[in-house]
């Protein structure tokens, strides 16, 4: 659910900033069939489960920036939506572990549901396309570099995937006790 949450942010987002394209798809809901799709939700969860990593995601909501008043304003405040979204989903659970009383099983649910939504923030503000982080930096580069991030995606990714991940990952495990701290 909270990759539906995610996407559902960006089109309500793209939304109220003048965009009525996920509106107009269907999109705006949290019924999680709408946003299923059969690679990114399936197939891949599948195989990296298998090795234990467990990776996947839902499909994503489509967003025209020509409907925006500033382009690229619009597209980094849709972008900042999807991990926002996750942050206060975090934020959320983080609250009921520390100040509720709640049986063991469910705050076992709660503090994976933190660790969950924290690392889709953190892995999402990646700034390498098609990840939100991109989008954030795009509004701040010009277009050549744009261009250029979005020919060499697929070695960025990897690079970030293989070299850099270990420097990235331990960000999670901080804000999970800063939270529950």
């Amino acid at each position: 659910m909270s990759v539906v949450v995610h996407e559902v942010a960006h089109g309500y987002t793209a939304l109220r900033l003048g965009d009525p394209t996920a509106r107009l798809q269907g999109r705006l809901t949290l019924n999680p069939l709408k946003h299923l799709e059969l690679f990114g939700s399936f197939i891949v969860p599948l195989i990296t489960s298998l090795s234990g990593i467990g990776f996947g995601w839902a499909k994503p909501v489509i967003i025209n920036p020509y409907n925006f008043k500033n382009r690229k304003t619009g597209e980094l405040i849709v972008a900042l939506a999807g991990p926002i979204s996750n942050i206060c989903i975090a934020v959320i659970f983080a609250l009921v572990i520390r100040f509720v009383p709640v049986s063991a099983p469910f705050l076992y649910i709660s503090s994976m549901i933190v660790a969950i939504n924290l690392s889709l923030a953190v892995f999402n503000l990646i700034p390498i396309p098609p990840l939100d982080g991109s989008k954030i930096i795009f509004a701040f580069i010009s277009e050549e570099q744009r261009e250029m991030m979005e020919r060499y995606s697929l070695a960025l990714f990897l690079i970030v995937v293989i070299v850099l991940w270990k420097f990235i990952a331990p960000i999670v495990p901080f804000l999970y006790k800063l939270l529950l701290a």
